[in-house]
């Protein structure tokens, strides 16, 4: 599974960030934690409570379909989901790039 990130604004997440934040996941969890890549978001999902929508998204990356794995009316941002969404559908172009 990969890993999703929001960067500080002025940051960039490069290969020496990456590999900053997989040392970082490593280090204070555990070899078997460490994401197979590391992609920048601009916003995490979340509920309405403000709790990350974890299982949704590896539902989502997983297959299945968008509207069976959140609500938005059960979101605080659901704009944020489209990124997502996007990125599911272009999965394969992403694990290929990773491979690489």
């Amino acid at each position: 599974m990969p890993l999703f990130v929001v960067v500080k604004p002025g940051h960039v997440l490069d290969d020496a960030l990456k590999a900053r934040v997989r040392d970082q996941v490593r280090t204070r969890a555990s070899a078997r934690h460490v994401p197979n890549d590391v992609f920048a978001v601009a916003e995490i999902p979340r509920t309405l409570t403000g709790k990350k929508m974890e299982l949704p998204i590896r539902k989502l990356l997983l297959g299945a379909d968008a509207a069976k794995v959140a609500s938005p009316d059960a979101m605080a941002n659901p704009h944020s989901l489209a990124w997502f969404v996007d990125f599911a559908c272009d999965l394969d172009t992403h694990i290929a790039a990773v491979k690489t």
